[in-house]
């Protein structure tokens, strides 16, 4: 009997140690999350300023013709496919161990590579579309795109800014400056459709490009009700009308 008892409290260590181990990896874990997540925002942050730059390249490209501008819009373009694919890889990892209020963000986070990545494409597509032009840029033409990438450029700097402060006024802003790159792209289109007189539209390059800036304007105010609903926890992509007259 008295042999019995060192072997019961033996075996009460035993249970207790692989608890306190427990403990402390799953601690582990949470703060490996924790920083995983940390980690994917500001590789999202970080694509903001990328999709921003190649705008700004782009609008660069338009106004002087650069062929620095032009390497600088294909180096943006590589960069944002290079983030998409490292949060593809990382994210489901990661979204599995936090909680909701983090799964939320890194949701957040997929939906924003997804648009920043697609404005990439179409910065390069436009400038693309542009560079293998044997003739220069009429004025007017060149007048229009560089208006609306100008316009551009301020909507991603302005979801840049909300993304990191979190803060819906830049997003209420971007949504009310894409009609305005609407206008200017459709102008475009008649005008150019209006001195075709029926035939086959001259400057076909001219309209892809300015189609392919469009549908930036599309993409950034997807990112501004992405971000609105980061900020508050709800969608608005089904009410951006109200969102832009607010």
């Amino acid at each position: 009997m008295a042999r019995a008892r060192p072997s019961s409290v033996a075996k009460v260590k035993r249970a207790s140690t692989p608890s306190r181990s427990s403990s402390s990896e799953r601690a582990g874990r949470t703060k490996s999350a924790e920083i995983a997540s940390n980690e994917l925002t500001a590789l999202v942050l970080r694509a903001c300023g990328v999709a921003r730059d190649s705008v700004f390249n782009v609008r660069d490209f338009l106004a002087n013709n650069s062929r620095m501008a032009f390497l600088a819009i294909k180096d943006c373009e590589k960069e944002l496919d290079q983030i998409e694919r490292r949060i593809d890889e990382e994210l489901p990892g990661a979204i599995s161990r936090v909680g909701e209020a983090k799964a939320r963000q890194l949701l957040a986070c997929l939906k924003f590579i997804t648009d920043l990545e697609r404005i990439g494409d179409l910065a390069y597509s436009a400038a693309m579309q542009l560079q293998s032009r044997r003739e220069k840029l009429p004025a007017r033409d060149s007048q229009q795109l560089t208006e609306m990438a100008s316009l551009l450029y301020g909507m991603l700097e302005k979801v840049h800014q909300g993304f990191e402060k979190r803060d819906i006024s830049y997003a209420r802003s971007v949504l009310q400056t894409d009609p305005e790159v609407d206008r200017l792209c459709h102008a475009l289109f008649q005008r150019h459709l209006a001195e075709s007189a029926g035939d086959s539209p001259q400057n076909f390059d001219i309209l892809l490009t300015a189609q392919a800036m469009e549908r930036i304007g599309d993409h950034a105010k997807n990112l501004a009700e992405e971000l609105y609903g980061m900020v508050e926890g709800r969608s608005l992509r089904h009410n951006a009308k109200k969102l832009s007259s607010a």
